[in-house]
């Protein structure tokens, strides 16, 4: 691990006497988090670091005494030689020497010195995240680059050939299950109870329901449909008379007159009971009997009513509030949540469940069209075009904000120690290259002054 810097010093120095307070927390993260802390890879980089660094300086070293022998061999009277050489190594000494002042001054103060423009990283770290930030916003997130590059990518394509193979629309299927039983375990029965109940009540109340019933009544009448509902109805009267033909009978019979013989009011029953028996055969039996046609005028009318009469659309309009209103009928619109929250989470549960299997065979189906339809690929690219862009343009701010907020969080020493541990060894050969231009600079200039001279 590299050395405590002066920041972490103090925070450890702090902590020792009790001192460190709760605002220090965010100074604590940058000093135990991000580029406050070097890693195993770190201190790799940085030892290939200190291995360039020797071999620049000793570039700067072999061209000083390289100079000195130079210098000494002209000034012996060595020959013209020795002044060519003498100057490339002393063209050479300076290259080296900027380029040594250039790259330090990037991370820290040369020799300690306060020379202004230096330790621009430890110093502008901030405003260098701001600039990066801007930067990334400006040349990365801006809406055509986003739809350019997503554009080139064929996304609709290459999502059509993925899904329709099985195995991915397999594991989409079962994402889809696992993502769906998760939002149902996480929602609240009450709530969802609630907002139900309330939706359809309220979208019940707000329509008028007795048009819409007259319509339906008068084409079920119209294609006959309620004649086997009258079927129903005159075959079970007949069975039930047949079953309680006593009590019919007896009804009959009770509610005659206290003064009357009771073989009269028997016969009054048995009367009645014949004639009601008979009159439900036949009108069970006879398709055409005039009861029937009572029925159907009747149902007619009132399908007439409802759709067209006041007082009878607000007598159903009425009776609807007040079914509404019952609390029996709200704890039946909310428990139906319960009823249709376990029959989807068994379904997503059982990989042979008919949604599974609906959703999966929809997925392939989809994914076969999309990989050869080139008009729902467009569909598609576009869509997540537009998605995409919206995000990048409403909340780009926020995503720049992201490296702008990191950087500044970070401690300065650190984060000029761990970047020059990434890009140092590179700057480095910056130094061997100014080292080496410069002696061929002055190696030019010098032969170009002997020859103008000459």
């Amino acid at each position: 691990m590299g050395e405590p810097g002066a920041g972490q010093v103090e925070w450890m120095e702090r902590s020792k006497t009790g001192e460190v307070a709760a605002d220090d927390s965010v100074h604590v993260s940058a000093l135990t988090s991000g580029p406050g802390v070097f890693t195993a890879a770190d201190e790799e980089k940085q030892r290939g670091v200190r291995a360039m660094k020797a071999i620049a300086t000793g570039a700067l070293g072999v061209m000083a005494l390289i100079f000195v022998l130079a210098t000494w061999a002209k000034n012996s009277g060595a020959g013209g030689w020795a002044g060519y050489v003498a100057a490339a190594a002393e063209a050479g000494m300076v290259g080296a020497l900027a380029d040594w002042f250039a790259v330090t001054a990037l991370f820290r103060r040369p020799m300690g010195l306060p020379i202004p423009h230096t330790a621009i990283i430890p110093t502008k770290k901030d405003q260098l995240g701001q600039s990066l930030g801007e930067f990334v916003g400006d040349n990365f997130l801006a809406g055509e680059v986003v739809r350019g590059r997503l554009r080139s990518l064929g996304i609709g394509a290459r999502l059509g050939t993925w899904l329709a193979e099985p195995e991915h629309a397999d594991r989409v299927t079962e994402e889809l299950a696992t993502a769906l039983r998760g939002a149902l375990t996480v929602l609240r029965d009450s709530d969802v109870q609630a907002v139900v109940g309330e939706a359809i009540t309220r979208r019940a109340e707000a329509q008028e329901i007795a048009p819409g019933l007259g319509t339906m009544l008068e084409k079920i009448v119209a294609d006959g449909g309620h004649r086997r509902v009258v079927d129903l109805v005159c075959t079970r009267a007949c069975d039930w008379l047949d079953e309680h033909g006593d009590s019919v009978m007896d009804a009959v019979s009770g509610g005659a007159p206290g003064w009357t013989p009771r073989f009269v009011d028997r016969k009054i029953g048995e009367r009645v009971y014949r004639e009601l028996l008979r009159f439900v055969t036949e009108m069970r039996d006879m398709p055409e009997h005039p009861a029937r046609g009572a029925v159907d005028r009747f149902l007619t009318d009132f399908a007439q009513d409802l759709r067209t009469d006041p007082e009878t659309r607000e007598r159903v309009e009425r009776l609807k509030r007040d079914v509404l209103g019952r609390g029996e009928v709200q704890e039946l619109i909310a428990s139906a949540w319960s009823s249709v929250r376990g029959m989807i989470v068994a379904a997503a549960e059982d990989e042979r469940s008919e949604l599974r299997v609906r959703a999966r065979a929809s997925l392939l189906s989809l994914g076969a069209r999309m990989s050869v339809d080139g008009r729902l690929q467009g569909k598609v690219d576009g869509w997540i075009e537009g998605a995409a862009v919206y995000v990048v343009t409403t909340y780009r701010r926020e995503i720049t904000s992201l490296i702008t907020d990191t950087v500044a969080g970070w401690d300065a020493e650190h984060t000029s120690r761990k970047i020059e541990a990434h890009i140092g060894r590179d700057l480095q050969f910056i130094r061997l290259n100014g080292t080496v231009v410069g002696a061929l600079a002055g190696l030019v200039i010098y032969a170009v002054s002997h020859l103008l001279g000459a």
